[in-house]
């Protein structure tokens, strides 16, 4: 049986810093708003412009690394996989949330109104082993309750 390829790849930028916990043993666990931008004509010929939010987490290492070194307007290249998590809101409804878990992060070129202390060009990568790490996201704020163990998807039939 082979394996299906699950592989995302972004170059945008950050759209605040990112958001920085820890998990219940320890391990860092970063969240960020990545913003790529696109363009295209619409019907009548005229250009339009179009932004789309990309929710990435990292884990580990990788994690604190962008931590240290992204801000807002930070543009960085991103690899990792998709995954979709279910979870319960108040009311115990059912609600999915879909994120890249990264395993790679390059830091690119300039930065909007900011200077940082890694050079243009760092590149970075986590094994996939921190991929798996739990983690404790705070309630206040999010509005998604706590997370306490990161499902992979690995119980989906192939």
């Amino acid at each position: 049986m082979s394996k299906d390829l699950n592989l995302c790849q972004f170059i945008g930028r950050l759209g605040d810093a990112p958001e920085i916990r820890y998990s219940s043993d320890g391990k860092a666990v970063a969240t960020l708003s990545l913003a790529c931008g696109d363009d295209y004509k619409d019907k009548q010929g005229n250009k339009v412009e179009q932004t789309n939010w990309i929710r990435i987490v990292a884990f580990g290492r990788l994690a604190e690394i962008m931590g240290e070194y992204l801000t807002k307007g930070s543009q960085i290249h991103v690899s990792g996989k998709q995954v979709t998590r279910k979870w319960q809101d108040q009311n115990g409804n059912d609600k999915y949330t879909t994120e890249i878990v990264a395993d790679q992060m390059q830091m690119l070129g300039g930065q909007q109104g900011s200077t940082s202390g890694a050079g243009a060009g760092s590149n970075v990568s986590q094994s996939n082993t921190a991929t798996n790490s739990p983690a404790t996201r705070s309630a206040g704020n999010s509005s998604e309750p706590p997370v306490n163990d990161f499902d992979d998807g690995s119980d989906i039939p192939s």
